[in-house]
């Protein structure tokens, strides 16, 4: 163990200020970011220092938004409880707590993430399974309005960041992460395009209630392939920050091409 550790880079604040500002991030710009802490190394003070560092680059007038979801709070039936066995759902759907912007950690997305929806002056977006946060000039006007039917599409954060021609910041992480390519995929216009009811827990009026609503269905299977090709497209490389490679993106090109892409690849 301890020669895996020795192995890792040692990468400060500053160290990783530095390396975001090569990949082209800067004053001013509005950037989602999808980050695994744990690819990049020993970073010293962990979560906080990324989030130091992100929000140093950008400044006092630019944004950084994450995604914060919480798909635990969804139906049962849809897998997101796979340890609890079926005669529980019941139990679950009248029980699982109500979605608290304030209060209910975001599952799945990573320490930086969780880091971010708590950070002062952080604003949450009020989708009860899907939601985004965001710090810094546009963190109100990117997560304010988050329809529960139309969770990548507009009126979105990712949407709303489109509108801001956003950046996309993958640290340590592939397309399959890229939320943005979602966004694309609400516009892309397919055969197999679907929808599906998903159900949540949430406030409404100051009671727990269990609310059903209609969504597109997602998928991110070819999400992989392509962000290939368009990296092979564009000429856009990948820099390596410690042990992770890091990508910048525009998201609105990215996002045009994806939605092309899209309704070529997808029957």
């Amino acid at each position: 163990m301890g020669d895996s550790v020795e192995k890792k880079a040692v990468l400060t604040q500053a160290d990783l200020a530095e390396g975001w500002r090569q990949c082209g991030l800067g004053k001013g710009h509005a950037v989602i970011v999808h980050a695994s802490l744990s690819r990049l190394g020993y970073v010293v003070g962990g979560a906080e220092t990324l989030i130091r560092s992100l929000l140093e680059v950008v400044g006092e007038e630019g944004t950084v938004l994450m995604p914060s979801q919480t798909w635990r709070n969804l139906d049962p039936a849809a897998g997101v409880h796979w340890e609890a066995p079926a005669e529980s759902w019941p139990v679950i759907r009248a029980h699982w707590p109500a979605y608290d912007k304030d209060i209910t950690p975001a599952v799945g997305m990573g320490a930086a993430a969780e880091m971010l929806r708590k950070w002062p002056g952080a604003r949450r977006s009020d989708h009860p399974a899907r939601s985004f946060a965001a710090v810094g000039r546009y963190a109100e006007e990117l997560t304010e309005g988050h329809d529960l039917s139309n969770i990548f599409g507009d009126g979105s954060p990712l949407e709303r960041l489109y509108r801001r021609s956003g950046y996309v910041l993958l640290i340590g992480v592939g397309h399959d992460k890229n939320t943005s390519l979602h966004l694309a995929e609400t516009r892309a216009r397919f055969p197999s395009k679907r929808y599906s009811e998903e159900s949540s827990a949430m406030w409404i009026n100051g009671k727990r209630e269990w609310v059903t609503y209609t969504t597109q269905a997602v998928d991110d299977s070819d999400f992989l392939r392509l962000g290939e090709e368009y990296e092979r497209e564009t000429g856009l490389t990948a820099r390596r920050i410690g042990g992770a490679d890091v990508r910048l993106l525009e998201q609105r090109p990215l996002v045009d091409w994806a939605t092309a892409w899209m309704e070529r690849h997808r029957s």
